[in-house]
């Protein structure tokens, strides 16, 4: 068998949405060992925010190849393929699961775990880190993060060495220099913060009211998906459906757009929004951002985050010309790295995978989650993956006794109705079945 050290690097990435399989895409490549080529196989996890082809190429991660599959399928492919590494892109549930569906395997030369987290992580961070737990390397974007990381693994006994200081993945671009003939206002918005109709429509027409206070200035609306596209939080009331009912319809200089993210901070001369990840890869390149406060500086709507960041601002000040200035000690804290030290950012992540690619054979994952630490928790989480509380398949009578080629695509065929009747419902009814609620 040809040596894990020698050959390209086949890595897995198994994400469940659009910006984790981007997150993961991203973080797969850059933690590959110096002098390795890489073959990348993307997986995604069937569920609600399976990302669209739109979705997949908007976000601009590629694979060498890619497909869809249920997290037991997933199982099964590694057991049936070699991977060198695999990284779970992926809520800590399906995390946890996927790391004892893994162990469950009891593989010869089983691949190296990574996961981490796609963003900033301002919520349930004891309960994400802990369904993290048992992979061989925990990314936090950083040195901030990894600090907190360690304080919640030895607080409760477990073994912390698993976290590894890196930096966002999708970090990058030209540092900006404001350009005399463009002035562009970029808000980034986010599918459920904040979540009610009355907040998302304040927030609308404040943009709005800022283009018309300023009719040379264009202000963009940056979009994360299209009306029934999912991502990885669920959004009720688009920005879409709530502008076409505006009274007196938008501004000129104003704009509703899509795209890479990295693509629309080429020409942004000013970010805005509520707590979105966009706001590090805005620092990072030095544009002027603004954090708001229009709706309180809270923990449910994630701007606590920024609290020493120097960026907070409510739109009358951003209205009056206000522009922040981001701390630099607060901005290095958290891995915006706007001194240029982004380029070795992962370094340290990726000597740690080449090391753990040196090992002989490497030590069974054992997440801090077991039937004797969680015994209320674990089975029931597990059982929504379909794995038993050892974390192997759940058996069903078909799959017990057989089941024959015709059978199987008779099977396949109920479940991808099933699948795309269970999306309609999520995407298209429920929402409006809430809307209705509130009226």
């Amino acid at each position: 068998m040809p040596s894990r050290t020698s050959q390209a690097l086949r890595v897995a990435v198994l994400a469940d949405s659009d910006t984790r399989w981007k997150w993961g895409a991203l973080t797969a490549r850059r933690i590959a060992p110096a002098g390795r080529s890489t073959e990348l196989s993307g997986f995604l996890l069937r569920g609600r925010a399976t990302p669209t082809a739109r979705q997949l190429a908007e976000v601009g991660a590629e694979a060498d190849a890619l497909r869809e599959m249920t997290g037991t399928d997933f199982l099964r492919t590694l057991r049936e393929e070699q991977y060198d590494v695999v990284v779970l892109a992926l809520v800590g549930g399906a995390v946890q699961a996927m790391l004892h569906g893994i162990a469950a395997l009891k593989l010869a030369s089983r691949p190296v775990v990574v996961t981490g987290y796609v963003g900033v992580v301002y919520e349930k961070l004891s309960d994400g880190l802990l369904l993290r737990h048992g992979a061989d390397v925990v990314l936090a974007n950083s040195r901030y993060d990894a600090k907190r990381f360690r304080a919640v693994y030895e607080g409760v006994g477990a073994d912390a060495s698993s976290v590894t200081e890196a930096a966002l993945p999708f970090l990058g671009g030209e540092r900006y220099v404001s350009e005399e003939a463009r002035d562009t206002v970029v808000f980034a918005a986010q599918p459920s913060v904040p979540a009610s109709r009355a907040d998302r429509t304040y927030l609308l027409r404040r943009l709005v009211q800022h283009a018309q206070l300023h009719p040379r200035r264009e202000v963009l609306l940056k979009l994360r998906s299209r009306v029934g596209e999912h991502t990885t939080h669920v959004e009720e009331f688009p920005y879409q459906r709530l502008a076409e009912k505006l009274p007196g319809g938008l501004p000129p200089n104003f704009r509703l757009v899509y795209g890479n993210m990295g693509e629309v901070l080429d020409r942004t001369d000013l970010l805005v929004t509520v707590s979105s990840t966009a706001a590090l890869e805005s620092l990072h390149r030095r544009i002027p951002t603004a954090i708001l406060t229009d709706f309180g500086v809270r923990e449910p709507l994630g701007n606590h985050h920024f609290i020493g960041s120097g960026c907070l601002a409510s739109w009358d000040q951003l209205d009056s010309g206000y522009r922040p200035r981001p701390d630099p000690v607060w901005a290095d804290q958290q891995g915006v790295a706007a001194d240029g030290s982004y380029s070795s950012a992962f370094d340290t992540a990726r000597e740690r995978v080449a090391e753990l690619l040196d090992e002989t054979e490497l030590p069974a994952v054992s997440p801090y989650y077991t039937a004797t630490t969680a015994p209320g928790y674990l089975p029931g989480l597990l059982a929504r993956y379909h794995l038993a509380a050892d974390g192997t398949p759940l058996t069903t009578p078909a799959a017990s006794s057989g089941t024959s080629g015709v059978r199987r695509v008779v099977r396949e065929a109920v479940r991808g109705a099933a699948r795309g009747a269970y999306r309609h419902g999520v995407q298209r009814v429920a929402p409006v079945i809430r809307r209705m609620g509130e009226l």
